[in-house]
């Protein structure tokens, strides 16, 4: 892999992993069209990685609130404005957990490697998704609230299956979210919230592979490609953020739907 290739592999990763346009599809897609065969999925978890650090960054002020109203609740000093929060804890504390569950059973019984075509099923059935979030209608005076622990649960799930190609796990988890009534604002917040355990979780298991990584992946390569993700990353997140209080995430189900019949017939 040459470094202008990690390049537009990095600003692809860093675009679609908040854009609800599935990056594990488009990086699959890309890798096709370079040719490149054996790409390690620890390349990808990296290049995850690099855009997790823009949640924090984004979001460090929702994250330190939780950690600290955690905290408290650990060591039995619970406030009452806490309870919002420790709302907001449980329903990621129980979507990791079904999320985790699905993924031990995804890579027991799911095959490592799809065909492309099916990639491209999956940019269609994320187009749905995001076309269905157009039809619902959102009150305008809805409060905001955490997420409950159903809503939680039901969120997990959509996490669960956007591990399936071509399917987003940002469209996947925020369509879910706002279809079981979490207000625009918090759907999107509480969506990458949980990209955080959920990429950690896959990088530690990913960890084992690192030699054999770098004999397909050289360093500068890979610095370069984690770089561009990055940089990518936080201008994609500030995108969708204001995306979706303005109930516009339908307008990417435009692109996914050419995106997937291409895919599909010509790959």
């Amino acid at each position: 892999m040459s470094i202008i290739q990690s390049v537009i592999l990095g600003l692809v990763q860093g675009i679609t992993e908040f854009l609800p346009v599935s990056s594990s599809g488009h990086l699959a897609v890309l890798q096709s069209i370079f040719g490149l065969e054996n790409v390690p999925l620890l390349y990808d978890i990296l290049l995850h990685v690099s855009t997790l650090l823009v949640v924090f960054v984004i979001f460090r002020k929702t994250i330190f609130r939780l950690l600290e109203v955690f905290f408290r609740f650990c060591i039995g000093r619970k406030k009452p404005e806490d309870e919002e929060s420790l709302k907001m804890i449980w329903a990621v504390l129980v979507a990791t957990l079904v999320t985790g569950i699905m993924g031990i059973l995804a890579g027991k019984y799911l095959m490592d490697d799809y065909p492309i075509k099916i990639v491209g099923a999956g940019f269609i059935v994320t187009a749905v998704l995001l076309f269905l979030t157009g039809l619902k209608t959102i009150p305008t005076t809805e409060e905001k609230k955490s997420p409950t622990i159903i809503q939680g649960l039901i969120t997990g799930f959509a996490q669960g299956v956007g591990v399936l190609p071509g399917i987003s796990r940002s469209g996947s988890t925020i369509s879910a979210a706002l279809y079981s009534g979490v207000n625009r604002e918090v759907a999107g917040e509480f969506s990458f919230i949980l990209s955080i355990p959920a990429i950690l979780g896959a990088l530690i298991l990913e960890l084992k592979d690192a030699d054999n990584m770098l004999q397909e992946v050289s360093i500068l390569p890979l610095v370069a490609g984690i770089i561009s993700a990055f940089v990518s990353g936080f201008f994609a997140l500030k995108f969708l953020v204001y995306l979706i209080k303005k109930g516009r995430l339908f307008y990417f189900a435009f692109y996914l739907i050419p995106l997937g019949l291409y895919t599909i017939f010509f790959l």
